[in-house]
This record gives structure tokens, sequence and C-alpha cells, in this order.
């Protein structure tokens, strides 16, 4: 199979093109995380000097006891929405990007697939055992490449659900250990 230079150039344009879309993705998930780490900071400042103000306002050291004790629940809950909106931003751009590449790796296999059908339509005579066999390579690599990314897929879904279910466990235990104060 021979390239042209018009097939070369739409081939690198449509590249580049995926690169420019994944590079913005990627950059859009980083300005989240910069936003998201704003807000958060902002929001600990602010709770930090009301609590100073608090504090300040106490009339004795069991109402100052009280007042520190107080905050042990809403932060563990904050920290917990943090890290599920880190979470939530990673795992989108993750998904993004995969979608991506996926679509790209399709691209390629149906490339290839046609050239290993040409090349097999004008092999030369006596070689019709060594292309069979390239076809069943061929086939086989595509089925661990799709056996591959089923698995990468499972571990993604089992790693999501270890995540909540551990999200969910400190919230339980933030929640007990301020029940106990």
């Amino acid at each position: 199979m021979n390239f042209t230079v018009e097939q070369l150039t739409a081939s690198t344009k449509t590249n580049a093109q995926a690169l420019e879309a994944m590079t913005s993705n990627a950059y859009a998930g980083f300005e989240k995380l910069v936003e998201l780490n704003l807000a958060t900071s902002k929001a600990v400042l602010g709770d930090a000097f009301s609590q100073f103000q608090a504090v300040l306002g106490a009339k004795d050291a069991q109402q100052v006891f009280a007042l520190q004790g107080s905050l042990f629940q809403p932060a563990a809950e904050k920290s917990v929405a943090y890290g599920r909106h880190v979470y939530a931003i990673a795992t989108e751009s993750s998904a993004d990007f995969t979608k991506a590449l996926e679509t790209k790796l399709a691209q390629a296999q149906d490339t290839f697939s046609s050239v290993v059908e040409n090349l097999a339509k004008n092999a030369p005579a006596g070689t019709e055992s060594a292309v069979a066999a390239f076809k069943t390579a061929f086939s086989a690599s595509q089925q661990a490449i799709d056996s591959a990314k089923g698995s990468a897929k499972k571990a993604a879904e089992m790693a999501e659900a270890n995540f909540t279910s551990m999200t969910n466990q400190a919230v339980k235990a933030a929640t007990s250990a301020a029940k106990k104060r």
C-alpha cells in the first residue's frame, strides 16, 4: 500500500487536531483543580478566622474546648468533599482522554487491518501459509488488546467503588468521633 502526500498530510493534520483536543482537555482539568484549590483555600481561611473570633468570644475554657470539638466533623466532611471534587475532576479528565485514545486506537487498528488485508490479497503465490499465520497472529493481538481494555475498565470501576466506600467510611468515622465528644 503506497501512501500519497495527501494521505500523509491528512493523517498528520488529524493527529495534530487530536493532540490539540487532548491538550485542551488536560488544561481544562488543570484549570478546574486550580479553581477548586483557590475556593478551598478561601473557605479554609474564612473558617479559620471565624473560629478564631469564636474562641476570642468564649467566656471560659470549657466553651473553648466545646468550640474546638465542634470543628472536627465539619472539617472532616469538607475534607471528604474536597477529595470527591478532586476525584471527579480527575475521573472526568481521564474519561475524556481515554475516549480520545480509544478512538485513535480504533482508527489505527482499522488502518492496520486494511493494510493486512491488502497485503494478503497481493501476496505472491506460495505464501498463503505465511499470510494465514500473520493474519492469525494479528487477530490474536486484536483480541489481547480488547481483553486488556476490558480489564482496565473493570479495574477503574473497582477503584471507583473502593474510593466511594472509603469516603463513606471516613464520613461515618468523623460523625461517630464528633458524637463521642
